[in-house]
């Protein structure tokens, strides 16, 4: 299962939707927003394109009432699941949250085999060791957003595979 990891959008709709149409087209079936959404707005664009989108808060909550609302009503594309996830997609356990210090924890434990986060604006690939002797996947997508990056980035991804690639989208 191929999937589209990304972050930072703030309130940066056409861009989330931008990364997540080239994610589609290249045979992505779920999205993975590791926080900072902002509002629904944000989300409207990339609702139509018809992949399911698994989210957390992050620092910057903006509307998170109305988020969740949005996700009531987006017939099961939105799963709006706050401060963090612990979901199973393509066979895979995965974690998400905004913190990267939180998401090295996780990843550490060994219990998942990809751990998703964001709040840097700065895309990262690592496997971390963790206490079961083996390594988890740990991804940062950066910003989709670019504020504050030289460049605006998100994530494919391959959970059959493992395979993690950070894309840019031009600005």
């Amino acid at each position: 299962m191929k999937i589209c990891i990304v972050s930072d959008s703030h309130d940066r709709g056409p861009l989330l939707a931008t990364a997540i149409e080239i994610a589609k087209a290249e045979g992505a079936a779920a999205v993975i927003h590791c926080g900072d959404l902002i509002g629904t707005n944000t989300l409207k664009a990339s609702l139509k394109l018809g992949l399911p989108i698994h989210a957390v808060h992050g620092n910057n909550l903006g509307d998170p009432v109305t988020i969740a609302r949005l996700a009531c009503h987006s017939e099961g594309l939105l799963h709006y699941h706050g401060n963090d996830a612990s979901i199973e997609l393509g066979g895979r356990r995965v974690f998400v949250t905004h913190y990267p210090h939180i998401g090295r924890a996780f990843a550490c434990t060994g219990d998942y085999d990809l751990v998703c986060c964001g709040h840097s604006h700065v895309p990262a690939l690592q496997e971390e060791p963790n206490v079961k002797g083996g390594r988890t996947w740990l991804v940062n997508p950066g910003t989709v957003a670019g504020l504050g990056a030289p460049e605006a980035t998100w994530i494919m991804g391959d959970l059959a595979a493992l395979h993690f690639e950070i894309r840019t989208l031009p600005r």
